[in-house]
């Protein structure tokens, strides 16, 4: 199997990697940080490569990619640790392609493709943790579409996105809908999160909604898949800076009189960090690669993927919070964001003893080595 990226993906992956290179400085990112975690300049800009658009059909402005090319771009916007929740563009591009009906997906895709709108995915609840069979918003029929009253909670740039899509049950089955902020019945309160980005808990009281999908279910799942490959790409771009970050400190930080790189313990440990980068980069390989299969094998793939990036994020961190000391975790050193985003994006859309769990259950009978 050919795993050379061709020359359209390395070119893409040359111009993602040059803007936040010099497009987004760790001091422009600070900045964003507190002024709230959002900034509508830096998502334009992402728009203005093209990048919200990777998902969409040529016909609605958009790119036309696929996954390995979305794999591409996020690894190079977690090597930024970019705040602006461009996966959710990527989730609300495929979903909306695929399942929304057509005076949808022509209202909303070329917005989306162009960055006119931030559109992003609102289904987690307190109650359910990451089930996604789990839910207790309600939507009822009205004159004309349909109404929604529901909490969702976690929802990323909630408090500045455009509109949301939104998983409720409709006469006892889970549909998928499509919601306004600037709706009557729409409130949201916002927060900073853990990584410095925003989020929001969004509550709808009888909110007007257009329904996207009556098999809200299968929608849904689909677009958690999206956002775990995207969650895949992006900790691998984070996990190679951040290797990066403290095998040059390790080269400059001296004690005894020589660089502590030379020292046969710290060598291993960040080899063994090199290591679990590896693993997880095959993985998300691997997730890219099954992105479009049958659901079924589709999310057992994106379960294993979750399970073996959530254990490489969490060793890569603290290991480079171990090799840098107590530097390592001080804000105004750029290695303890790194360690902060690797954190949250080992729980974003399910932590790691919730995809094990999911690799368990996916597992058939001739699962095992004598199978």
């Amino acid at each position: 199997m050919d795993f050379d990226f061709t020359d359209d993906q390395e070119q893409l992956r040359d111009a993602v990697r040059k803007w936040v290179d010099k497009g987004y400085s760790f001091e422009r990112r600070r900045a964003t940080v507190k002024a709230g975690g959002f900034s509508r300049d830096a998502f334009r800009e992402i728009a203005e490569l093209g990048l919200c658009g990777l998902y969409i059909p040529e016909q609605y402005d958009g790119m036309g990619m696929g996954p390995v090319e979305g794999m591409v771009v996020m690894e190079e916007l977690g090597r930024g640790i970019v705040l602006e929740p461009l996966n959710q563009s990527l989730i609300a591009g495929g979903v909306l392609s695929g399942y929304a009906p057509q005076a949808v997906k022509s209202a909303w895709l070329p917005k989306i493709a162009s960055g006119e709108a931030l559109v992003v995915l609102a289904y987690q609840e307190r109650a359910a943790r990451y089930r996604l069979d789990s839910c207790e918003a309600k939507a009822a029929p009205a004159p004309v579409a349909y109404t929604l009253t529901a909490t969702k909670s976690i929802v990323p740039a909630g408090d500045q996105a455009d509109a949301f899509m939104v998983p409720a049950l409709l006469n006892g089955q889970l549909a998928l809908f499509l919601v306004e902020r600037s709706a009557s019945g729409v409130s949201t309160q916002g927060y900073g999160t853990q990584d410095g980005s925003r989020a929001a808990e969004v509550t709808l009281q009888n909110a007007p909604a257009t329904l996207i999908t009556l098999d809200g279910l299968s929608a849904l799942e689909h677009a958690v898949d999206i956002g775990i490959a995207s969650a895949c790409a992006e900790a691998v771009g984070v996990m190679d800076k951040t290797l990066a970050i403290t095998a040059e400190y390790m080269n400059t930080r001296k004690q005894f009189g020589v660089a502590i790189a030379s020292f046969q313990a710290l060598r291993h440990r960040a080899a063994d960090m090199k290591m679990q980068l590896e693993l997880a980069r095959s993985m998300s390989f691997y997730a890219a690669l099954k992105l479009n299969a049958p659901a079924p094998e589709r999310r057992a793939a994106m379960a294993r993927a979750k399970y073996q990036l959530g254990n490489s994020m969490r060793f890569v961190g603290q290991q480079a919070v171990q090799l840098h000391g107590g530097i390592g975790v001080t804000d105004e050193y750029i290695v303890s964001h790194y360690f902060k985003k690797l954190t949250q994006l080992e729980m974003t859309f399910g932590d790691s003893l919730h995809h094990l769990g999911e690799v368990s259950e996916r597992m058939q009978d001739t699962a095992g080595v004598f199978a």
